[in-house]
């Protein structure tokens, strides 16, 4: 079957489908589960009318369940079991896992990660959103910092890779570094501990030009009536930034901070690409991927801690946008 015409079955037969249940099931629901009675008319419609609803959010609850639910659950009991899944093992996988000091490793940098990429990407955002809005070049300015976020991950560490690269005739660290006279070039990826940081802000510059965009639309949307005011009753520039235009937009801020936070929290490519999570950069999503196809069943339990620790994040983050909504 072509490609095309897969496509048009698949549309057809997908509206067609909805429509016939939506359909069919409300005619069952008002004809044959709650038919009219001639002695109280009203009492079958109320009825049906506190079914109905349930009948409309069936099916995004299905596949909800079928999607996420479901495969939350499969993986949770298949991480009790052992690699081949036919011997129970209880917590063992997570006993070995918490035991191990590549997951000790991979936890710390991923905290680091967490506690360094949000904060210096919406850092940087907001830093960006406020210089450049009063720029007459501000939106080419705008343009450039938001490119790297139409590069892939794989892209963007590929970039990186020539940019670290241990060849003063190729790497830009190197090469500013023979300029001021070092004698031998230096490889960054293998600094133990400070290439975590050389991996953090290949992120950093990704995600810079998200934070910028969302957060000088909420710079724009500040009353100039606060901000006249405040310059009008003696405040300079920093303190109209930080005291007046920041609290406002905090919300906003905490939106964009959770949700690079998230982001940082699964992030798997550029540690893959750049190092392989060798010398000392592993994170939780490498340390997992090392375990896929090893005789070992810690993959699985891996992927649950992920879970467990992405979370509460997003269900704060998904709070905070609810308030900025009201």
């Amino acid at each position: 079957m072509s490609p095309l015409l897969q496509g048009v079955l698949t549309i057809v037969i997908g509206v067609g489908g909805c429509v016939g249940y939506f359909f069919l099931s409300n005619l069952i629901l008002d004809k044959v589960i709650f038919p009219p009675r001639a002695d109280n008319p009203g009492r079958n419609i109320n009825r049906a009318n506190l079914v109905r609803p349930w009948l409309f959010l069936f099916p995004a609850m299905f596949a909800l369940g079928l999607y996420l639910m479901y495969p939350v659950v499969g993986s949770f009991i298949r991480s009790l079991y052992n690699r081949t899944g036919d011997e129970f093992i209880g917590f063992g996988n997570y006993s070995v896992m918490f035991a191990d000091d590549a997951f000790t490793t991979a936890l710390f940098n991923n905290a680091l990660w967490v506690l360094v990429v949000p904060a210096l990407s919406t850092f940087m955002g907001l830093l960006v959103a406020q210089l450049t809005d009063r720029m007459k070049w501000g939106n080419i300015a705008k343009s450039l910092i938001f490119m790297p976020m139409a590069i892939s991950f794989v892209g963007a560490s590929l970039i990186w890779k020539f940019v670290y690269a241990n060849n003063p005739d190729i790497g830009l660290i190197n090469a500013i570094r023979q300029f001021f006279g070092a004698a031998e070039p230096v490889d960054v990826m293998q600094l133990r501990f400070w290439n975590n940081f050389f991996l953090m802000f290949i992120l950093v510059w990704i995600q810079t030009g998200f934070a910028m965009v969302i957060l000088s639309a909420a710079l724009r949307g500040i009353p100039e009536e606060t901000v006249e005011a405040a310059i009008i009753d003696g405040a300079n520039p920093f303190q109209v930034f930080f005291k007046i235009k920041v609290p406002q937009i905090m919300g906003t801020i905490v939106v964009v901070w959770t949700t690079i936070t998230i982001l940082v929290l699964k992030v798997f490519d550029i540690v893959y690409t750049m190092t392989g999570g060798n010398f000392g950069t592993e994170i939780l999503p490498s340390y997992m991927m090392s375990y896929m196809f090893r005789d070992d069943g810690r993959a699985t339990a891996v992927a649950f801690v992920i879970m467990l620790i992405v979370l509460p994040v997003m269900i704060w983050n998904i709070r905070q946008a609810r308030k900025e909504m009201n």
